[in-house]
């Protein structure tokens, strides 16, 4: 399975769910890395850690009937 990544993305999903079960300190974790404190402790409050779409899942217009 190829993973298409942001180019500015430093962490992968198996990146991710490894932070999250990992025993260390934030602090290691950030060295391990390369990511900030805050970056390790959202990916440590997650159950999911795919990558998500970014795109509107809404019309921003108004449609009429015609």
């Amino acid at each position: 399975m190829l993973i298409a990544l942001h180019k500015n993305a430093r962490t992968a999903p198996a990146v991710r769910a490894e932070i999250a079960v990992s025993d260390e300190t934030a602090s290691v974790s950030v060295q391990r890395f390369g990511i900030t404190e805050q970056t390790v402790y959202k990916w440590k409050k997650c159950t999911v850690f795919g990558n998500r779409s970014h795109t509107a899942h809404h019309l921003q217009a108004v449609l009429t009937p015609a």
